[in-house]
């Protein structure tokens, strides 16, 4: 199946306009809404079998990039958290009329929250559910900066980037402004009330998100609606063709 041309939004004023490319497919709601990790685009093997899934069960289905990956515009070392989850808004405030269902992998587990999080400062409905992926909630500290080097550090406050390598593809530009705009962004310390189901989907031989990172976010989820499912044999990318159908049979399991 061949992907149809994105379409663009742009978001932000002046020197922050990007172009946001994303495909939207209409149909039956609650619409899912993918929202990709750190360097992944939507044209990723998860997002393409939603997409699939969606397209044979006449399913509102939207999926993006953010601004610096894929299709989308705009420089890479530009991104924090805080940009991307504004190029998620802005997405869902012109595609999405319902309360959506959104999966988030990696990177956008964290960005799905604070998504739900802005919806309810907003008095939006919350969302639908959320499915996430290997959530990275708080990367940018937890799982970076308190594990990087002192060397490293110092290379990021002095240059402000580090170029961390990376096992898929070339190496990752980690910016000082990603590392101290992340700071403003923590979800963990206090409660996370995304006001809907929660369904983590975490393999338990993923060596960039560990599952016992998954187990603290299931922690800071109160009440009965949060579950997790641990893949013993399974990595970050939950990619494989079993992992897949579990993504669709959490996604459908919501509505």
């Amino acid at each position: 199946m061949t992907a149809a041309d994105p379409q663009f939004l742009d978001v932000g004023a002046g020197p922050d306009l990007r172009r946001i490319a994303f495909r939207r497919r209409d149909g039956r709601g609650p619409t899912v809404v993918w929202l990709g990790g750190f360097r992944s685009d939507m044209l990723a093997t998860k997002a393409a079998a939603l997409d699939g899934r969606a397209e044979r069960n006449g399913r509102a289905f939207v999926r993006f990039d953010y601004s610096g990956h894929g299709e989308s515009g705009g420089r890479f070392e530009d991104g924090t958290i805080s940009r991307w989850t504004q190029d998620a808004l802005a997405v869902l405030d012109a595609q999405v009329a319902d309360a959506p269902i959104l999966v988030g992998s990696s990177m956008g587990g964290w960005i799905a929250l604070l998504v739900a999080r802005e919806r309810a400062r907003r008095g939006l409905p919350p969302p639908a559910g959320l499915v996430l992926i290997a959530p990275a909630v708080d990367f940018t500290e937890r799982l970076m900066w308190e594990h990087f080097p002192e060397p490293v550090r110092e290379e990021i406050r002095e240059k402000g980037v580090f170029l961390r390598p990376s096992a898929y593809g070339d190496p990752y530009p980690i910016t000082r402004g990603l590392i101290e705009d992340g700071r403003n962004n923590l979800l963990f310390g206090a409660p996370i009330l995304p006001g809907c189901p929660v369904h983590v989907l975490q393999g338990m031989q993923d060596p960039d998100v560990p599952w016992r990172h998954a187990m603290k976010l299931l922690e800071h989820l109160p009440g009965d609606e949060a579950v997790i499912t641990l893949i013993k044999d399974g990595d970050h990318r939950l990619s494989r063709d079993e992992d897949v159908a579990r993504l669709i049979s959490a996604v459908e399991a919501i509505a």
